[in-house]
């Protein structure tokens, strides 16, 4: 499975980060590749939506996602988390204040999509 690709939605090109049902050393690994995608980019263009369902995070994983975002914030327009897993809210904060950036939390994948493509808000 490929857990890094681009999706099309509404029209939109959306960096989907699949982190389904991984271990925390699987989301460390995706993580570390997550860079290169986004950096080839244009600056403040990329929607990236990352999908946690299912996952255990642990600190360590958490500390190389924080790495990963931090390469990536030059680049995004608005990012989203799907089903941050329950008690690691603290950990996605960790993750929002290191790398100086909001990155709302979703219960659906849908709903994330729907966020990112949105004209209005504040970018993320």
């Amino acid at each position: 499975m490929e857990r890094i690709r681009f999706i099309e939605h509404r029209g939109n090109r959306v960096l989907f980060i699949d982190m389904t049902d991984c271990t925390p050393d699987e989301v460390g690994k995706v993580a570390d590749l997550v860079p290169p995608y986004v950096t080839k980019e244009q600056p403040g263009s990329v929607l990236l939506l990352a999908d946690f369902t299912g996952t255990k995070l642990t600190r360590d994983a958490v500390e190389r996602i924080k790495v990963a975002a931090v390469f990536n914030r030059p680049h995004l327009k608005r990012s989203a988390w799907v089903g941050t897993p329950n008690g690691a809210n603290a950990l996605r904060e960790a993750v929002e204040t290191f790398s100086v950036r909001e990155i709302p939390s979703f219960t659906t994948r849908e709903e994330a999509l729907e966020f990112l493509v949105a004209r209005s808000g504040a970018l993320a």
